[in-house]
């Protein structure tokens, strides 16, 4: 089929002050300017037709139609208008994805209610709950959703303003209101606030990983979203050829999910399985039970949840004709897939089909709703993130060294929330915001090639020789290097004359003796540096890290990924005794 994917013809600049101008040519096409828009939609066209399913109590799957959905979204939002929540008064919700999660966010962009789903990690993991605090005084919600009671008490105790609603499914708190009452509200109530709804209209506030301060929210409208969603549509067209079926697990407060995944199916008409495995020990194992019953035609997961698959899926072919059935392609988002992972999962796919299975990745963040870039070329190796997407315009300037990227479009965030200095700072004097990623491209011939990601512009830093180093490309090198011994690495070596790492082992590696584990670590390491290019990308020293970075102080996000700047600034002991050579520094 040859409309599976695009085509794209790019207009390119270079301008004399070394800047690039990179967009398609054709415009970005037409679309619904709501997601209301879509509900209704979906919910005209193929009411009975399956939208949320999740696991229930007895093993089986609970699903909500487009039909209901839109039953329940309307008196839902009528009973929170009701409540008094509105435009400066959102629903803020605390808890994992759930049917009744999706119905809240759905009830909230019918009516022109904005909330923000934050990490259940401020609320359940963190000591403090400060970043909580901050985000709480920041919204001033009209209510908090949080599905049991028991499990966040403490920190909605410790958050909740007096004159905020408490919302639990089970476990009510005392003077909580029941989940089930709000299905009771008047739908009628929901008419008018539904006829006002409009593209600009704000949807949903997602936060930033406040790693080097508090949360950001940024502001995510109709306009971002649904403008996001046609050019997705415009890319992987494959989605417009059959109701997209999709099987995730990656939470609905990150953008990856939140926004790209599960609007992808809302928009297109699909149905969206709630997977309640999650890619650690324990837990995959319900993801690949999931699996075997739901052929998906879009499949995502972080890198780490590809490495756990991968096992799973070669070594179990009934898995893999499963999972390969329907598929129209495999995406990775979070961090950069190692390139035996990749090799993997390409021959799997090959061997169970008999043909390409595209295994791809794309660029962007939460403030480009997320969807920016996108490669749909069949790769040889992980890592390019392709081509501007249609309606967008992607500025690239010359930055230390590196090509700075930057992004112009109506699917970029208007800004942050109550934070008019961090908006101003975000973006250039030509209205582009500065995504802070650096890009290479592919054949610095052909830019149509697409580009791989080069790094932070905020992780990099100088050698004591002047030597730029590229932290990003350095670390996925040196991870991929490690053989799988290595889950992730801080590169250092600030102003020094050479660089090292701060290595997270692996599951695997955890399980070795540590003789063995030290040696294989060496000679890896030794292997790699033979085929550096310089000091830039040699690393010379690792030492291995003596303790979990910590969430609470902004070292690592509840998907792993580690903070390089902070993990550098709080393990300041442990890089001297790495250059020192002592406290097991391992060198070359």
């Amino acid at each position: 089929m040859t409309d599976r994917f695009w085509s794209p013809r790019f207009d390119i600049r270079h301008r004399p002050d070394g800047n690039i101008l990179m967009q398609q040519c054709a415009p970005l096409q037409d679309h619904l300017p709501t997601l209301a828009d879509y509900l209704d939609h979906w919910a005209d066209v193929a009411p009975d037709r399956s939208w949320l399913a999740r696991r229930g109590a007895d093993d089986a799957w609970q699903t909500i139609s487009y039909g209901a959905a839109r039953a329940q979204a309307r008196a839902i939002g009528a009973a929170l208008l009701a409540m008094g929540l509105g435009a400066e008064r959102p629903l803020l919700i605390l808890s994992e994805n759930s049917l009744e999660h999706g119905i809240l966010g759905a009830a909230c962009f019918y009516v022109g209610i904005p909330y923000a789903p934050v990490s259940p990690a401020y609320a359940l993991k963190s000591g403090d709950h400060a970043k909580l605090k901050d985000i709480v005084a920041l919204l001033g919600p009209g209510a908090i959703f949080a599905d049991d009671g028991t499990a966040f008490s403490p920190a909605i105790e410790a958050i909740a303003p007096q004159d905020c609603a408490i919302i639990n499914v089970r476990n009510t708190m005392p003077g909580a209101i029941d989940y089930e009452m709000l299905l009771h509200g008047d739908a009628e109530g929901s008419v008018e606030a539904r006829a006002q709804v409009s593209s600009a209209t704000v949807v949903k506030y997602l936060f930033t990983s406040g790693s080097t301060g508090s949360p950001k929210a940024v502001i995510n409208t109709n306009t971002m979203i649904c403008a996001m969603q046609a050019m997705v549509r415009d890319c992987y067209r494959f989605l417009t050829h059959a109701p997209p079926v999709v099987l995730d697990w990656a939470p609905w407060n990150h953008t990856a999910a939140g926004n790209k995944v599960s609007y992808l199916v809302l928009t297109n008409g699909g149905t969206y399985y709630i997977d309640d495995g999650k890619p650690m020990p324990g837990r995959i194992d319900e993801t690949i039970r999931n699996l075997r019953e739901i052929a998906c035609t879009w499949y995502f997961n972080v890198p780490v949840g590809w490495d756990a698959l991968v096992e799973a899926l070669e070594t179990d072919s009934a898995l893999a004709q499963t999972f390969f059935s329907r598929l129209g392609m495999m995406f990775y988002a979070g961090a950069g897939m190692a390139q035996h992972t990749w090799d993997r999962l390409r021959a799997i796919g090959l061997r169970t089909t008999g043909r390409e299975v595209l295994l791809a990745t794309s660029l962007g963040s939460t403030e480009t709703a997320p969807a920016a870039l996108a490669c749909t070329d069949v790769q040889d190796r992980a890592g390019n993130v392709g081509v501007p997407m249609r309606g967008l315009s992607m500025k690239l300037v010359p930055t230390g060294g590196k090509m700075e990227l930057r992004l112009k479009g109506p699917s970029i965030t208007p800004g942050y929330y109550g934070d008019t200095a961090k908006t101003a700072e975000a973006f250039d004097n030509e209205g582009y915001y500065k995504m802070g990623d650096a890009l290479r491209p592919a054949d610095p011939d052909d830019l149509s090639k697409g580009f791989f990601f080069d790094g932070r512009i905020a992780e990099n830093f100088k050698l004591s020789t002047g030597t730029w180093v590229a932290v990003g490309a350095v670390r996925a090198g040196l991870v991929d290097a490690m053989g799988g011994l290595v889950r992730d690495a801080v590169i250092v070596g600030e102003n020094e004359r050479e660089l090292g790492a701060l290595l997270m082992l692996s599951d695997s590696a955890k399980a070795m003796t540590p003789q063995t584990c030290l040696t294989k670590i060496q000679r890896h390491l030794s292997d790699h540096a033979q085929t550096a290019t310089g000091s830039a990308s040699r690393v010379c020293r690792v030492i291995i890290l003596d303790s979990p970075p910590s969430f609470d102080r902004g070292e690592v996000t509840e998907k792993g990924s580690l903070n390089q700047r902070a993990m550098r600034a709080h393990n300041v002991d442990l890089i001297e005794a790495l250059f020192a050579g002592t406290q097991g520094a391992m060198t070359i």
